[in-house]
């Protein structure tokens, strides 16, 4: 099954100061929409989302969960991917066949994704900026899918210096590649009520990753 609109759109030019960010805006369509997450909260009845800590023992505001073979995960043990969920002790779920899809359309990668982070953001949920640096292998691109409520997203260069705001709506697709890779970024804020997408509200942010590890 798709979830894709007919075409993938073209990248749109956004002014992020950052070279590497692309931004598909709408590549999903509603009714593309309306199935992904129908397909992501079938799979999450086996891997519920929780809400982590961090090395430090704060917990993070967003509920998180992962599909494929590798799952990104925080505890007083330090940032990892395990094959595992650390709750129920069993398998990631399979990455939708859609996600897989959007990754061969968008991004110019030759392997697929090996993991993909699950953030349900809800009740002023919000991510600070961070790099995404946990992977084998730091030049494989990040996809990442926003659905539901739209979030003012920010993002600067990894060496620091000035940031950008921008908002991702439902249905919206951005990568980081190439110089991006190490962008720093992070989730402002959701603007609760945009979207009816979301079963109870919120925002869904799905990011595709190769991880490049073996699995435990």
């Amino acid at each position: 099954m798709s979830v894709r609109s007919a075409t993938t759109p073209t990248p749109a030019e956004v002014d992020t100061a950052v070279e590497g960010f692309r931004l598909w805006p709408g590549a999903l369509d509603a009714a593309g929409q309306a199935a992904l997450v129908a397909e992501v909260f079938a799979r999450l009845r086996d891997a519920p989302p929780y809400r982590p800590v961090t090395p430090g023992g704060r917990p993070f505001s967003v509920e998180m969960s992962n599909f494929g073979p590798l799952g990104w995960v925080s505890d007083r043990a330090g940032y990892r991917y395990q094959a595992t969920h650390p709750g129920t002790g069993h398998s990631w779920p399979a990455i939708p066949d859609a996600l897989l899809d959007l990754w061969r359309d968008t991004v110019d990668w030759p392997e697929p994704p090996d993991a993909c982070l699950v953030n349900l953001y809800r009740d002023g949920a919000r991510m600070g900026l961070h790099q995404d640096r946990d992977e084998a292998d730091l030049g494989a691109p990040v996809l990442s899918v926003s659905l539901g409520d739209a979030a003012v997203f920010r993002i600067g260069p990894a060496e620091g210096g000035r940031t950008t705001s921008l908002r991702l709506n439902s249905g919206d697709v951005c990568a980081l590649t190439g110089p991006a890779r190490l962008a720093r970024h992070g989730v402002d804020r959701v603007l609760a009520g945009s979207s009816r997408l979301i079963p109870g509200g919120g925002r869904l942010n799905l990011t595709l990753r190769r991880a490049g590890l073996n699995p435990d």
